[in-house]
């Protein structure tokens, strides 16, 4: 066989013993499957770079998110997620139907589940903004999802529904602690703040910060002395993402705070040119900014 292009192994949902059968020509595999869809069933599902729960966590999957899945043993699903087509292992007890397809969102940093339309009731679950959720009616202040449990409605919002000034929502992570590969309200890195964020305005985004880097926006020149940037401005070093909230300062997801944080952006520049830094803090020069035409 001829030398095949080279694919992003987080975006090929391929091993030497199986593949996507739409990857047929593309890659080398023993045998190619069609995808089984499947949503998360999970408030939270970690995606591992190998079947093993002490494998790294590469990112997480949110309630009522849609995957495929190609491979289903020993407890683990070998999976793509369908917004940023992302590619790893989920524990198998995490996933559920495809259908129904969800409604609505949590709009709130989170929100919990309960049994019945009250309160007082012992909540069974915790979902973080962005979750998916199917409504199927509403009773009172609440909404009755598909599977029978109740969320607060004021904590929802359809589908189609945007919140387009993205600094803003990611300010409401302030404080999150930093998690490597974490995508939700209870921890999260700095490419999935920025993707969480994004995404709530209607952008799709990838999931990685140099993925992140080579897709979005529009390049904005550098200036010395760091002038002319703008609010919702995303500013990359290597391995590190940050979101402008005004022309000087920066919040960030880092491993340096180990939470999300604010701080002038000249500050964080200096210390990680200078490498005082670690895992999830970035490394070097900025490399680029980039401007999104909705930026507010």
């Amino acid at each position: 066989m001829t030398d095949l292009p080279r694919l992003d192994p987080r975006l090929t949902p391929a091993r030497p013993d199986l593949a996507d059968e739409r990857l047929r020509g593309q890659v080398e595999a023993a045998r190619y499957v069609p995808g089984q869809p499947h949503r998360i069933a999970a408030p939270v599902a970690p995606l591992r770079r190998a079947p093993d729960p002490a494998a790294g966590l590469d990112s997480e999957a949110l309630f009522g998110e849609a995957a495929t899945v190609y491979d289903l043993r020993d407890g683990w699903a070998f999976a793509q997620l369908t917004a940023d087509g992302y590619v790893g292992y989920l524990p198998a007890e995490a996933l559920g139907p495809a259908d129904p397809a969800p409604t609505h969102r949590v709009s709130s940093l989170r929100t919990f589940l309960y049994p019945a339309a009250d309160l007082k009731r012992p909540a069974l679950a915790a979902l973080s903004l962005g979750a998916r959720v199917t409504v199927a009616a509403q009773e009172g202040a609440y909404a009755r999802l598909s599977d029978g449990r109740f969320a607060w409605a004021g904590h929802l919002a359809p589908l189609e529904a945007i919140e387009p000034d993205f600094a803003a929502t990611a300010l409401r992570f302030l404080g999150t602690p930093y998690l490597w590969g974490g995508r939700s309200s209870l921890g999260l890195d700095c490419s999935g703040l920025v993707q969480t964020a994004l995404t709530a305005a209607g952008i799709p985004a990838p999931r990685d910060s140099d993925q992140q880097e080579a897709a979005l926006g529009e390049t904005v020149p550098l200036c010395p002395d760091l002038a002319g940037l703008r609010r919702g401005d995303l500013v990359f070093w290597r391995g590190h993402v940050g979101m402008m909230l005004d022309e000087s300062h920066l919040i960030h997801a880092n491993g340096h705070h180990m939470a999300v944080a604010i701080e002038p952006l000249a500050e964080a520049e200096r210390r990680i040119r200078a490498g005082r830094t670690g895992p999830g803090t970035g490394d070097g020069a900025i490399r680029a900014i980039r401007r999104l035409a909705c930026a507010t």
